[in-house]
């Protein structure tokens, strides 16, 4: 059930700060060579619209226009550069975080909170987010450079969460090649001010008047697609115009030999030989640093390079004011990598792959994975390093990016390594992400791997069986013997001992060996507070408060809960699968101490996170949900206690040989059967369902767009919205996003 890495996560180096800073910093407006924008900022800026759009293809001078606004603008200014590894909710969130606290020191752990919410980026990091800037007593512009990059729906839902909290006298602005999403509530609102092509380049009429210069006729279609296909890039049209001459199609690009010809002449012809060199290899780079590209190029001058090619007009971003780090314009850095193609077509392999070791020399593994995954040849060496780091990205909330890694790697490739395939299966378990996790433990089944893995466990077997026990597929008594052979096979030493131990105890309950499961829980719970490790920390002592409960020692078992819901608190736990039974003894406990409105609050959270709380983790998922039943019977409401076994009977469907707990789920069928009572309160509570779609009532998307999001008809999620309008008692998103709110089951 581990949640966190099952190693140290590296510290953060001065790399991973110089990377942020390059991303943060906004880069000087240089008027030489550029057109003034004044007058298209005067206008957005003084236009009262909180969200600002400037959409255009490459080459139009969104980022120069930007700069210049950052450059003039009096109120502070919170600047991101985004680029293709931000393709990850929490890594935007963290990063619109860091940039605000830039410009606001009271918002300085805002980054941190939000990596501990990455179990929920939309119902939890992206409101918190939009709480503090709509907090801030000062007005405030946020400037999102390159959005394009950012591929992943996901990004742009929690964008829009963030956009909400945009107060009335700041403004976001948003630069992208493509549509922003977020445009469209904004236009409902008449919120937004939109700057696009032709606001910024050529038209078709500017199109067609270069190709009559060169005695080429062109109707306004064929002008449109030249604009289209060249961005509107002045040269770009003059080239395709050039190209349509020849015989060619009125296609632009930096492999194209006409643009080649020109970068070529523009910007390579009168450089020496060894800066035309560097040019070309240091393209297999998405930024540069001097140390980077003298790892990479094996030279020893990079930076004073950098200065001089910055110098001499050549198509270089700066993307500090330090000059420290910097990226190529992209469509001339297609260019270079076709040159480096053609002049050098050996050479790509080498630099990828001294890039790579430079990462992860330099404590950033991420990136050199980044590289390694450019090699199909160097995919084993990819696969290890992510299984190294793959549990501490997860952990600090940037599940999509492992997603995206493993996904670039390729089934295959996963499969070969298995345990690799062992944290896919952990991930998808932990994440209730039930189909990924049946494939996962039927491959691994069929899976033997001999060497020692490199995520710290002793052996495959013993990671295979901790994560088969956890699954319980083949009942208790299989669980209780994957449990004692990783116990026996994990060293005192061992990062994964722990777990072993807490997975011990919870086969011991299944057989009904309570002091055999306490003895192992305690061991576990000591063993993981050695470690480090929260989640295994909160298992081992919610399991301890359970026993304790039953045997009426009810002040050892409040030491035990307030043990757990500290940790849960301080690492931003709430959403875990894992926190399920935590929240459900702790309404136990209130309840018996008779706090009710302590009740109330730590059965929301239960229920909140109830939905990645599923047949794929049997034991628990049916533990914590008995748990709860008994609480809300306790108190009168049948409805949801009845709601709650039925969900327990869903589980049992797939899992139905689990021991002890089915004994425990008769009896309090019994219990329910002969204390029925007529005087019913409550009434149905959200289902798993209904909670996984609610966070997308915050967003602009439709009925339509939701359904796609979760995989589900259009005639579903419809159901699903109307019946959490009833629920809730209300009739429309807004009111039923303040209601959920005001609950708990949104936000904070």
């Amino acid at each position: 059930m581990r949640q966190e890495a099952p190693v140290l996560a590296p510290p953060e180096v001065e790399l991973d700060r110089q990377l942020l800073d390059a991303k943060l910093a906004p880069p000087r407006f240089t008027a030489r060579g550029a057109v003034s924008r004044a007058d298209l900022i005067d206008r957005a800026r003084s236009s009262s619209r909180r969200v600002v759009s400037v959409t255009a293809p490459a080459g139009y001078g969104k980022s120069t226009l930007l700069a210049q606004w950052a450059e003039t603008e009096k109120r502070p200014v919170a600047w991101i550069s985004l680029d293709k590894f931000d393709d990850d909710p929490i890594t935007l969130l963290t990063l619109i975080a860091a940039a605000f606290a830039v410009i606001a020191p009271s918002a300085a752990r805002l980054s941190a909170d939000v990596r501990r919410l990455g179990g929920s980026p939309l119902g939890r990091a992206a409101p918190v987010v939009a709480a503090t800037l709509k907090s801030s007593r000062s007005p405030f512009v946020i400037i999102l450079d390159d959005l394009h990059v950012l591929k992943n729906p996901e990004c742009h839902d929690v964008l829009s969460v963030v956009i909400a909290g945009v107060p009335s006298s700041s403004q976001l602005v948003a630069a992208s090649r493509g549509d922003q999403p977020h445009l469209v509530q904004a236009r409902v609102h008449a919120d937004s001010f939109e700057i696009a092509v032709g606001d910024l380049a050529f038209d078709a009429a500017g199109a067609r008047r270069v190709f009559a210069g060169a005695e080429l006729p062109l109707s306004h279609e064929q002008a449109e697609e030249v604009i289209q296909r060249t961005e509107g890039w002045p040269v770009g049209v003059f080239l395709a115009a050039a190209i349509t001459r020849d015989g060619g199609e009125m296609a632009v690009s930096g492999e194209d030999r006409f643009v080649a010809d020109y970068l070529y002449r523009e910007s390579l012809m009168n450089l020496p030989a060894h800066q035309q060199r560097f040019l070309r290899r240091s393209a297999v780079l998405d930024r540069m640093s001097g140390a980077l590209c003298d790892a990479v190029l094996g030279t020893d001058d990079a930076q004073n390079v950098l200065r001089e090619l910055e110098a001499s007009d050549v198509f270089l971003v700066p993307l500090d004011r330090r000059r420290g780090w910097y990226r190529y314009h992209d469509l001339f850095r297609e260019f270079l990598l076709s040159e480096l193609r053609r002049v050098e077509p050996k050479a790509s392999v080498e630099l990828h792959l001294r890039a790579a070791d430079w990462f992860e020399q330099n404590g950033s593994p991420a990136m050199a994975i980044e590289h390694l995954l450019n090699l199909p040849t160097e995919h084993a060496r990819a696969t290890r390093l992510i299984s190294m780091t793959a549990l501490a990205t997860h952990q600090a909330g940037r599940m999509r990016t492992v997603q995206r890694w493993c996904a670039s790697l390729g089934d295959e490739a996963v499969e070969e390594y298995p345990p690799l395939a062992v944290i896919a299966g952990w991930m998808a378990v932990l994440t209730g992400r039930t189909n990924e996790a049946d494939h996962w433990a039927t491959i691994l089944d069929h899976a033997s791997y001999d060497g020692v893995p490199d995520d710290g466990t002793a052996s495959f077997g013993s990671g295979w069986a901790m994560l088969r026990s956890f699954m319980c597929v083949e009942g208790p008594a299989r669980a209780l013997e994957d449990a004692k052979l990783s116990v026996a096979t994990e060293s005192m030493s061992s990062p994964w001992r722990d777990q072993a131990l807490y997975l011990l105890g919870e086969a011991w309950l299944l057989v009904g060996e309570f002091d055999a499961a306490d003895q192992a829980f305690r061991d576990g719970s000591v063993a993981a507070s050695a470690q480090g490790n929260t989640d295994i920390v909160v298992g081992c002592e919610m399991e301890l408060a359970v026993l304790t409960m039953n045997g009426g020692r009810w002040v050892e078992a409040s030491e035990h809960v307030q043990i757990a819901m500290t940790a849960i608190d301080e690492q931003s736990m709430s959403d875990y699968s894992t926190s399920v039974l935590a929240f459900a003894e702790s309404a136990r406990l209130a309840l018996h101490r008779g706090d009710l409105a302590d009740v109330l609050h730590q059965l929301t959270r239960a229920m909140r996170a109830r939905p990645d709380c599923t047949y794929v983790m049997p034991y628990l998922a049916v533990r914590s949900r008995l748990e709860l039943a008994r609480v809300y019977w306790a108190l009168g409401d049948q409805i949801t206690a009845h709601h709650l076994v039925r969900e327990i009977d869903d589980i049992l469907l797939r899992r139905p040989s689990l021991g002890t707990l089915i004994e425990d789920v008769d009896q309090f069928r019994t219990t329910m059967a002969s204390s029925r009572d007529d005087n019913v309160v409550g009434g149905p509570p959200l289902t798993p369902a209904e909670l996984r779609l609610l966070p997308y009532l915050q967003t602009h998307l439709s009925i339509r767009e939701i359904g796609e999001r979760l995989f589900l008809s259009r005639n579903t999620v419809s159901t699903e919205v109307g019946s959490v309008y009833r629920k809730l008692g209300v009739s429309n998103r807004s009111d039923a996003v303040e209601r959920a709110t005001e609950v708990g089951l949104l936000g904070p």
